[in-house]
């Protein structure tokens, strides 16, 4: 018996890890990984976060390309909190290779993650997203000419039942006992708070009267379902001619459109001034926008600057008296006629096509309906590389036929392996989708 085990021990034969067939990888992130190693990202993340780094203390610092990889991941992968991300890397081969780690090296943990987004200001997040903004140009994915704006709501990392007063700092469960008790109800249960609250008169809840002690800078607002949840207003600038995302901004959810439109509009002449396409006022580009963008303080601000004004009008519920405001009757009556042309028509409808369809990829299919960071500049890091990844999938679909890697196997590209065994050979054959001639034209999956 023990002569049979040590024969059997004989007979074994030792392969070396470099000689076991490696895996071929995942066609999307090569692919992208080739892109990005073109154009030299790595190199341009370094030298742009060199500043931030001390140039000789403790162990050798993750390299930032990494950091910003991981972000996109969570786009591509429809991932929002960055645990998540840690986890989704580590289980796959693919996406460590993606990341350039070997299977010795341990995969960035979520606190570096946390770490290194504290450390990087939100300055450096704009430029490697306008550096993506950059490689769209080279590809014709930047137009510049027709600039559609609107808003969505995106939940934040804070619950309604950590508001407080901001006067008296009293908890809003505090607040319903209190009135129970003055009510004649001693010892007032969960169900009687309840049923206090829903039957209470000037039942209101104002983001002038009440904060989140857990993320001040997250505003009581209600979402596109019609729940009530603090939140914050990311705001897209797209271009409609390509569907790219020249600028994604994050703003009070509290704050109108006309209140916040001139930052983003700021934000996206950065964006496109990156591209090579910023507009001016002899060449000004078309702002498309619904109604809520319209007012004359908003027309003014437009009037002779370098966007043209195509805002949809609501309808006026009474004479309009302008006293006197000659500019702004000049403004809102030029703007009235833009929209008349059969120009304003087709923009007003890719607008509500293509603008719509970012916040889908980005905020539900993205995984950014609900954002898992406190604080509005930490939001605006993360959500800035997210919609960068939303970008790089328009280069993507023109060179691969597909912006995720959920559409890559959706619309066809598979791997098949042919095993000869008399041969000892492995064949790969990698099919692939037709590269889509409009990028902006596949909803994705």
């Amino acid at each position: 018996m023990a002569m049979g085990r040590q024969g059997a021990r004989q007979g074994q034969m030792m392969v070396l890890w470099d000689e076991l067939p490696r895996s071929p990888g995942h066609v999307f992130y090569d692919r992208l990984q080739r892109m990005l190693g073109d154009a030299g990202f790595d190199r341009f993340a370094e030298e742009l976060c060199r500043p931030f780094y001390a140039p000789r203390m403790g162990a050798p610092s993750l390299p930032p390309g990494r950091y910003f990889r991981m972000h996109l991941v969570g786009y591509f992968e429809g991932i929002a909190s960055e645990r998540g991300l840690e986890w989704r890397c580590a289980d796959s081969l693919s996406l460590r290779d993606f990341l350039g780690l070997g299977l010795d090296q341990r995969v960035p943990d979520h606190s570096w993650l946390s770490r290194t987004r504290a450390r990087l200001p939100l300055e450096a997040h704009e430029q490697v997203f306008a550096w993506v903004l950059e490689r769209l140009a080279e590809r014709g994915l930047i137009q510049g000419d027709r600039i559609g704006v609107d808003g969505s709501t995106m939940e934040a990392n804070a619950a309604m039942r950590s508001i407080r007063r901001r006067e008296t700092g009293e908890t809003y469960r505090e607040m319903l006992t209190r009135m129970a008790k003055e009510s004649g109800i001693e010892t007032p249960t969960a169900v009687d708070l309840q049923r206090l609250d829903r039957t209470r008169k000037g039942k209101r809840t104002s983001n002038a009267e009440w904060a989140s002690a857990t993320d001040p800078e997250a505003k009581i607002t209600r979402m596109k379902d019609g729940r009530t949840h603090l939140a914050y207003k990311p705001e897209h600038a797209v271009d409609l001619d390509t569907g790219a995302v020249v600028a994604a901004e994050i703003h009070p959810a509290d704050e109108g459109d006309t209140s916040t439109v001139k930052g983003t509009l700021e934000a996206a002449a950065a964006g496109l001034e990156a591209a090579g396409a910023a507009p001016d006022a002899k060449a000004p580009a078309d702002l498309v926008a619904d109604k809520g963008y319209h007012s004359r303080a908003v027309l003014k601000d437009l009037a002779g600057g370098p966007w043209r004004s195509r805002i949809a009008e609501p309808k006026a519920k009474g004479v309009q008296r302008w006293q006197g405001d000659v500019e702004a009757q000049r403004a809102v009556y030029g703007n009235r006629a833009r929209l008349r042309s059969g120009v304003a028509r087709e923009a007003l409808k890719l607008r509500a096509e293509r603008v719509e369809r970012s916040f889908e990829h980005t905020l539900d299919r993205g995984g950014l309906r609900r954002t898992h960071l406190r604080g509005r500049a930490n939001v605006q890091k993360r959500y800035l590389i997210h919609v960068a990844g939303f970008n790089l999938s328009l280069v993507m679909r023109l060179v691969l036929g597909a912006g995720t890697p959920k559409e890559l196997a959706a619309r066809g590209g598979f791997l098949f392996w042919l095993i000869d065994p008399t041969a000892g050979l492995i064949v790969i054959l990698v099919m692939l989708p037709e590269p889509s001639p409009d990028p902006a034209s596949s909803t994705g999956c």
